[in-house]
């Protein structure tokens, strides 16, 4: 693949993920009625690198052609949503699944559903519309939706353990797994907390 081709490439996919982010903004000041109820506490975007592209079609035994990208890889346009609570992560993907010019490609729910090595997120891939002078395609955008606590696991398990080798491998997975489960029973405390204000609030 040229860079010519890349960035040929690439372009549909900077524009859904442009209309995802503004969907994404206007769900998170609307969705609750008060504006002290914002969901989500920040967003990351990425398109993949022309390098990033090659890499995984090689690894899918498939030449590094802009038909093979286009036909085999969903996470060229990638989105990554960092909430407060999981329940907030829900009511996010319902809201985006119920709006009719969306569809959805794949979804993967590692929250109720955890990986082995404690990996928590929401993952789902969008089918987005583009629309030309005379035609409209759809291209996909990869969504991972996470609470801060799932984020910070998942920084750190990059981290300490991505590509690397260790003596007491499998000491070090039960470590990680153990503090994914005190980091889920930490942000479960502060839900609770949480949802005791505000019956309060309301009881006023």
């Amino acid at each position: 693949m040229t860079n010519e081709q890349y960035y040929e490439l690439i372009r549909p996919y900077e524009d859904v993920s442009r209309i995802m982010l503004t969907r994404l903004e206007i769900l998170n000041h609307s969705i609750y009625s008060r504006d002290t109820d914002k969901p989500i506490h920040h967003i990351q975007n990425r398109i993949k690198q022309k390098k990033s592209i090659e890499d995984k079609l090689e690894r899918l035994e498939l030449t590094d052609s802009v038909m093979n990208a286009k036909d085999h890889l969903m996470d060229i346009a990638g989105i990554r949503v960092i909430c407060y609570f999981p329940e907030e992560i829900y009511d996010l993907v319902s809201c985006l699944k119920q709006q009719a010019d969306l569809i959805v490609i794949k979804e993967k729910d590692y929250i109720r559903n955890p990986k082995e090595s404690g990996y928590r997120s929401f993952h789902i891939v969008f089918g987005v519309p583009i629309h030309c002078l005379d035609a409209m395609e759809y291209y996909p955008v990869e969504i991972q939706f996470r609470t801060m606590s799932m984020d910070f696991w998942a920084s750190m398990e990059h981290r300490i353990c991505y590509k690397k080798e260790y003596d007491e491998k499998e000491k070090v997975s039960r470590e990680m797994q153990q503090y994914a489960m005190a980091l889920e029973l930490i942000e479960s405390r502060f839900e609770a907390q949480l949802n005791d204000s505000l019956q309060q609030d309301r009881g006023k």
